[in-house]
C-alpha cells in the first residue's frame, strides 16, 4: 500500500521539485509542503528591478527594466532533469539559449593576482598558438607542462585510498601549483570553498572514475570512451523532454526570459492548483518524531498543531534536520559538514559610449583563485570568488542594452568568521584592478547574504551518506523517511531536481 500522507520539508528547489513529481507517483495522497520562510523557492531567487541611467547619446534620464539573481543564474543543458521540468511545466517559450559559438560560451578567466591581468583559458587546442604576453606564456607553461606530462607519470593513488580532497588528488596528479590555480578556481566557483576541504569523490566523482578508468592516468581516462550506463542511472529515453532536446544541441548554457525563479514559481503555481496539496509558508519545523504504536511520524511546527505524515521527505540542510530530531530517533552524520556562506553583489553600469573601453571583456566572467599564503591575508582582503559577466549571456532579458550588468560573489573559505561588510567604494576598486580599467559609479548594487547555502562535502562523505541511507532503511524509519538534497548529493539546479525527481520511488 502505498503512502496516504507525505510530509515535505523544506520548500527550496528540492523540496518543490520532490512534492511536483510524489503528486505524479501518489495522486491520491495527501501532500505537505512546509517552509520556514513565506516566499518558496530557496536560494533561487530573481527579481525583475527598474534602473534609471543618463542615455550617453541625448544626455537624457531613461529607464530600464533588468533581471538579477542572487543565486544560480545560467544552466547547462546537459541535465535532463532540468529539461524535463521545463517541458512539464510548459516553460519551453521563456528560455534563452547561449550558442556555443558566442564569446560568453567561449571566453572564460582567470585573475591571478600574481601575474596582475585576466587570462583567458583556452578554449581550443589553437588557442595555444595565439596567446602572447608573459601572463598568458605562464598559464600555458602551466597548462602543458602539468597536463601533457600527466600520463606518463606512474599510478600514485595509496593502496586502500577510497576519497581524498580535491587539492590532494590534483596535486597528486598535476602538481601543487597547477592544482592552486586552476582546482581551487573550479571549486570556487561551483562550490565557493577551500579545495584543500572539499571531498573529490562527492565534488567530482567522474575525475576520480576518469583516473581508474585510465589505468592511474586522468588524461588518458577522460579520452577513454566512458562506460556504459550503469543500473543506478536512467537512459534518456526516460525523460520527458518535448523537443528540448534538439533545441539544446548547440548550447552552451541557457536561462529564462524571467530569471531561475521562473522554475520554483512555476512549481509553486502548479502544486497550489492542486487539490491534495497543502503549502504552508513561514511554517518552521520544531520537532520530529515516530509513534512507536502507529508507526506514523509525529510533525511539530511552529504553526502550534501536529501532523502525522505516514511519509516524509526531509530536503532540510542536514545539520537543520539534526536539530528537530528527537535523541530517540537520531540520524548519524548531520552535523558532519559545514556549510559555506557567500555573498552576492549584483551590479548594474550605464554602458559606456562606444568610443570608450567596454567595462569588461566579452566572456562569461572569471574565477580567482587561492592566494598563495592562504585566505587568511591581505592579498585578497575582500574575499572575491569571481565575476559574471551578466551582460554577456543575459542580457536577452532586459529591455535595454544601455546598460551593464555584472554579480560578484564574495567569502566562502574568506567567511569562515563572518561575511564580509560590503564596502561598495572598495569593491569597485578591486573590481577596477582586476578588469584593468576604471568602472564608473553603479547605477544599482543589491547585496545578497546568503548564510549556509552550500554544504562542504568533507572528505569520506560518500560513505557517510551510504550509512545514513542504511539506517533510514532499518528500523524504526523502514524505508518511510528519505533525506535528499544539497546536503546529500550535488550542489547544482540539476542535481537538486533530480533527487527530488526520484523522492519516493521506492515506496509501494
Amino acid at each position: 500500500m502505498g503512502p496516504t500522507s507525505i510530509a515535505v520539508l523544506g520548500g527550496g528547489l528540492t523540496g518543490l521539485s520532490a512534492a511536483f513529481y510524489l503528486t505524479r507517483r501518489f495522486p491520491t495522497a495527501r501532500i505537505a509542503v512546509y517552509n520556514s520562510e513565506a516566499r518558496f523557492g530557496g536560494w533561487v531567487r530573481s527579481d525583475r528591478v527598474r534602473v534609471s541611467y543618463t542615455n550617453h547619446h541625448n544626455g537624457k534620464l531613461e529607464n530600464a527594466d533588468v533581471v538579477l539573481e542572487a543565486g544560480p543564474r545560467t544552466l547547462r543543458p546537459n541535465a535532463r532533469s532540468v529539461l524535463e521540468l521545463i517541458h512539464l511545466l510548459n516553460l519551453s517559450s521563456t528560455l534563452l539559449t547561449v550558442p556555443k559559438t558566442s564569446d560568453a560560451a567561449k571566453n572564460r578567466f582567470l585573475y591571478i593576482p600574481e601575474f596582475g591581468e585576466l587570462c583567458r583559458l583556452p578554449s581550443a587546442p589553437l588557442d595555444f598558438l595565439t596567446w602572447s604576453g608573459p601572463s598568458r606564456q605562464n598559464i600555458r607553461r602551466l597548462l602543458l607542462s602539468s597536463v601533457a606530462r600527466e600520463p606518463f607519470k606512474r599510478r600514485n593513488r595509496r593502496l586502500g585510498l577510497d576519497d581524498e580532497s580535491v587539492d590532494d588528488f590534483m596535486t597528486r596528479r598535476f602538481g601543487s601549483e597547477w592544482s592552486r590555480i586552476f582546482a581551487s578556481s573550479l571549486v570556487h566557483g561551483i562550490y565557493a570553498a577551500d579545495a584543500r576541504r572539499l571531498s573529490l569523490r562527492s565534488a567530482f566523482p567522474s575525475l576520480w572514475e576518469a583516473e581508474e578508468r585510465g589505468n592511474g592516468s586522468v588524461v588518458s581516462g577522460i579520452l577513454r570512451r566512458s562506460p556504459p550506463l550503469t543500473s543506478d542511472e536512467e537512459p534518456a529515453s526516460s525523460y520527458e523532454l518535448g523537443n528540448l532536446a534538439d533545441t539544446m544541441r548547440d548550447v552552451s548554457v541557457y536561462t529564462l526570459r524571467e530569471g531561475i525563479s521562473t522554475l520554483t514559481n512555476a512549481l509553486v503555481r502548479y502544486l497550489r492548483e492542486h487539490p491534495n496539496v497543502y503549502m504552508y509558508g513561514g511554517v518552521r519545523i520544531t520537532g520530529l518524531r515516530i509513534n512507536p504504536r502507529s508507526k506514523h511520524f509525529e510533525l511539530i511546527t511552529t504553526a502550534m498543531e501536529t501532523a502525522f505524515p505516514t511519509h516524509v521527505v526531509s530536503t532540510l540542510p542536514l545539520f537543520r534536520l539534526h536539530g528537530v530530531l528527537t535523541p530517540a530517533i537520531s540520524l548519524p552524520h548531520l552535523t558532519a559538514n559545514t556549510y559555506t556562506s557567500v555573498t552576492v553583489v549584483n551590479l548594474v553600469f550605464p554602458r559606456p559610449p562606444p568610443s570608450t573601453a567596454p567595462l569588461h571583456p566579452e566572456g562569461f566572467g572569471y574565477l580567482v583563485p587561492r592566494p598563495t599564503d592562504g585566505y587568511f591575508n591581505d592579498n585578497n582582503r575582500l574575499g572575491i570568488l569571481g565575476c559574471v559577466f551578466d551582460s554577456s549571456s543575459t542580457a536577452t532579458q532586459d529591455s535595454s542594452d544601455a546598460v551593464v550588468k555584472m554579480t560578484v560573489m564574495l567569502g566562502g573559505p574568506y567567511a569562515s568568521r563572518s561575511l564580509p561588510q560590503i564596502n561598495v567604494s572598495d569593491l569597485l576598486s578591486e573590481l577596477s584592478t582586476h578588469l584593468g580599467r576604471t568602472l564608473p559609479e553603479p547605477v544599482l548594487v543589491k547585496v545578497h547574504h546568503n548564510q549556509h547555502c552550500i554544504p562542504l562535502y568533507s572528505v569520506g562523505h560518500l560513505q557517510r551518506m551510504e550509512e545514513l541511507r542504511h539506517v533510514l532503511a532499518s528500523e524504526p524509519w523502514a524505508g518511510r523517511m528519505e533525506v535528499i538534497g544539497a546536503g546529500v548529493g550535488g550542489v547544482s539546479v540539476g542535481d537538486c531536481i533530480e533527487a527530488g525527481r526520484n523522492a519516493g520511488r521506492f515506496w509501494s
